[in-house]
C-alpha cells in the first residue's frame, strides 16, 4: 500500500481546526485514498488544545535549530476520529512505535509547541499592515523545520509522498531541495498543493525576528543569497526582491503542483489585471508556466461527501423549519456574544430583524410553505464580497439593487447573509441591510446555522473574483439549491449555465457585476418546469471524492 504524508495548517476532523476549504479537504482525503490502496496520515500544528481533548499519545519529539537557540517540538499521534467530537483511546504499543501499525487506519501526528499556540485557539493571527503574517510564519517555519526533522528521522514512518498545502508546510519543499542535511528526503516525492494563492506567506529575507535568514540561521546569512542566484530565484518574491515567498517555494521546489480545479490551473497561468477584476498568477505565474511546461501542473477539482439523506430537490421548505432556522440564527448571535465586550451594530441589527421575521413566521399556518430564500455563505474578504460592493451606473451596490429586485419580485422574500472576516467589508454590508428589510446579514459563522441555509435556501449567490474550487456551491447543490455564481475557477467547472445553476461573467469588475444583477433578475424570473429541473440536476450533481482520490493517485501520487 502506498503511503502519504498531508502536511497542513489545518483539518476539519478534529475540533476547532478549520478556517477554509483546505480543512475540509484534509478531512476528507484520507478516507477516500484508502479506497485506492494509498494510506494517507496528516501532520500538523497541536495548537495547544488537540492533544488534551483526544487523548492523543506522546510519540516522540525532535530537537531542531530555530533562530539561535535548539526548539524541541513534541509529537503526539492519534487515530483520525470517525467525527470530531469522538475521542478514540489510545494504544499505547501502537502508539509507540514509529511505523503504522494498521496500513488501513489513518493517523493524524500533532506538532505542540507554545510558538503553536494562540490565547483564543484560533489557529492564524490577524497580524498587522505593516507586518504582514510576521506571527504565522514564524510559527510555520518552526512546524516545517520540524516535520523536514522528523521524517528524518523517521519518527512519522516510511512515506513514498509527502504532500505539502498552501504557504504553511511549503518551507519543508525548500529544506529538502536545499538544505544538505535535508537531502535524503529527496527520495520521497514531494506534491505541493495550491489552495489561496492570494496568501502566500511574504516576509524579509533578512533584518527582523519574523525573517528567512532568522529561522534558519544555521543554513542561511545575506552572503549565501548573494552566491548563490538560482536559490534567489526559488525563494525571493518576483516582486519585492529583499522578502522571501513561501508560496514561491513550493512551486519550484516540489516535483508536481497541484491546484484545486481544471479552470484554476489555466486562469493562474495569466497575470492579475485587478483593474479589470481578474485574479491570475498573483506574481507567480512565470513560475506556474514553467511548471506547467514540464508537465507539472495539475489541476483536479477537490470533492465533497454526499449522505443518502441529503434534502430533496421537491422538498417544500415548511413554516416550522423556517422557524428552526431563524432560531439557531437567534441561538448563534448570542454564543458570539460571549466574545464580545458589547454588542456590535451589525448584531444589534441583526437581533432587530430577526425577532420582526419571527413575529411574521409565528403568525403564519405552521403547514404553509416558508417564502423564498435567498443565501450566502462564505468569509468576508475582498475575493468572496466584493461584486456585492461594487457600484452600479446608477449609484447602488450590486447587493442594494438586488435585495430592491427581490422586494419587488416577492416583498415576503429573504436574503440571509452568514459570515465574517475584513471588518471593513463587513461595515459596508451591514449597512446595507439595515436599509432593507428583506436581508438579515449574520456577522460571524456558525457551522450548523450554515448547514440549514444550505438545505433551506432557494438560490445561492456566489459573486467571488476569483474562486480556486469552492466548496459553499457544491454543499448547496447537493441539497437541491442551484448557485448563482462568477464564472471563474471550480465554480465555472461545477456549475453549468441554465442546466444545473446559473453563471455571470464580464471583463471588468463594472460588467461584472451589472451582469450579475441582470441574471439574479433573470432567475427570479425562471419559469416553474425549467426552475424545477435545473434544481433537479443541482441536486444530481457529483464531484464524489472517491473519483477525486483516483486521480490524485494517478495524477499526483504516481512515479
Amino acid at each position: 500500500m502506498k503511503k502519504v504524508l498531508l502536511v497542513a495548517a489545518e483539518n476539519d476532523a478534529l475540533i476547532n481546526a478549520k478556517v477554509g476549504g483546505m480543512g475540509d479537504v484534509i478531512r476528507d482525503l484520507p478516507v477516500a485514498l484508502n479506497t485506492c490502496a494509498v494510506s494517507a496520515d496528516v501532520a500538523m500544528p497541536e495548537y495547544g488544545f488537540l492533544k488534551d481533548f483526544y487523548a492523543a499519545t506522546k510519540t516522540a519529539e525532535v530537537d531542531v535549530s530555530y533562530g539561535n537557540s535548539t526548539e524541541t517540538v513534541i509529537i503526539y499521534k492519534m487515530l483520525r476520529p470517525e467525527s470530531k467530537h469522538a475521542v478514540i483511546p489510545a494504544d499505547p504499543l501502537i502508539a509507540d512505535s514509529n511505523t503504522t501499525a494498521n496500513q488501513q487506519q489513518n493517523w493524524v501526528y500533532l506538532f505542540a509547541h507554545p510558538l503553536f499556540n494562540q490565547d483564543d485557539g484560533s489557529i492564524y493571527t490577524q497580524g498587522s499592515a505593516d507586518r504582514p503574517f510576521a506571527d504565522d510564519a514564524n510559527k510555520f517555519a518552526l512546524f516545517s523545520l520540524a516535520v523536514a526533522q522528523a521524517l528524518l528521522e523517521r519518527k512519522l514512518g516510511d512515506y513514498q509522498v509527502m504532500h505539502l498545502h498552501d504557504w504553511h508546510s511549503a518551507m519543508i519543499a525548500m529544506l529538502r531541495a536545499v538544505v544538505t542535511e535535508f537531502a535524503p528526503l529527496k527520495t520521497i516525492k514531494c506534491v505541493f498543493t495550491i489552495h489561496n494563492l492570494a496568501l502566500q506567506g511574504i516576509r524579509p529575507f533578512s533584518g527582523e525576528k519574523s525573517s528567512f535568514c532568522h529561522w534558519f540561521a544555521r543554513w542561511f546569512s545575506v552572503d549565501s543569497l548573494h552566491q548563490n542566484q538560482w536559490l534567489s530565484k526559488a525563494i525571493l518574491d518576483p516582486r519585492y526582491s529583499s522578502c522571501v515567498n513561501p508560496m514561491r517555494m513550493g512551486i519550484v521546489l516540489s516535483d508536481t503542483v497541484h491546484v484545486v480545479s481544471p479552470t484554476y490551473a489555466k486562469e493562474i497561468l495569466q497575470q492579475s489585471e485587478p483593474q479589470k477584476g481578474f485574479v491570475g498568477g498573483e506574481g507567480l505565474e512565470q513560475d506556474l508556466q514553467h511548471k506547467a511546461d514540464q508537465h507539472q501542473l495539475v489541476g483536479i477539482i477537490n470533492g465533497c461527501s454526499y449522505a443518502e439523506n441529503s434534502h430533496a430537490n421537491d422538498k417544500a421548505i415548511q413554516v416550522k423549519q423556517r422557524l428552526s432556522l431563524l432560531n439557531k440564527a437567534q441561538d448563534a448571535l448570542i454564543k458570539w456574544q460571549a466574545h464580545k465586550a458589547s454588542v456590535s451594530s451589525a448584531d444589534f441589527i441583526a437581533s432587530q430583524r430577526l425577532q420582526q421575521n419571527l413575529i411574521k413566521l409565528s403568525a403564519a399556518r405552521k403547514t404553509a410553505n416558508a417564502s423564498l430564500l435567498i443565501t450566502s455563505v462564505g468569509r468576508l474578504t475582498s475575493q468572496k464580497v466584493m461584486l456585492f460592493l461594487q457600484k452600479l451606473t446608477n449609484g447602488k451596490s450590486a447587493l442594494s439593487q438586488i435585495l430592491s429586485d427581490l422586494y419587488s419580485h416577492n416583498p415576503e422574500a429573504m436574503m440571509i447573509i452568514l459570515g465574517s472576516g475584513d471588518e471593513f467589508l463587513s461595515n459596508q454590508i451591514k449597512t446595507i441591510a439595515a436599509q432593507h428589510t428583506n436581508c438579515l446579514f449574520l456577522n460571524g459563522y456558525d457551522e450548523a446555522l450554515s448547514d440549514d441555509l444550505y438545505q433551506q435556501g432557494d438560490l445561492f449567490l456566489m459573486p467571488s473574483s476569483f474562486e480556486p474550487c469552492g466548496i459553499s456551491q457544491m454543499l448547496a447543490m447537493k441539497h437541491g439549491q442551484p448557485c448563482l455564481v462568477h464564472a471563474v475557477g471550480g465554480l465555472k467547472d461545477t456549475v453549468l449555465h441554465q442546466q444545473n445553476g446559473w453563471v455571470f461573467d464580464g471583463i471588468d469588475a463594472a460588467e461584472q457585476a451589472k451582469h450579475f444583477v441582470e441574471q439574479f433578475k433573470d432567475c427570479l424570473e425562471c419559469d416553474t418546469e425549467t426552475l424545477a429541473n435545473i434544481k433537479l440536476a443541482a441536486y444530481q450533481a457529483r464531484f464524489d471524492w472517491a473519483n477525486v482520490a483516483l486521480s490524485y493517485n494517478e495524477q499526483l501520487y504516481s512515479e
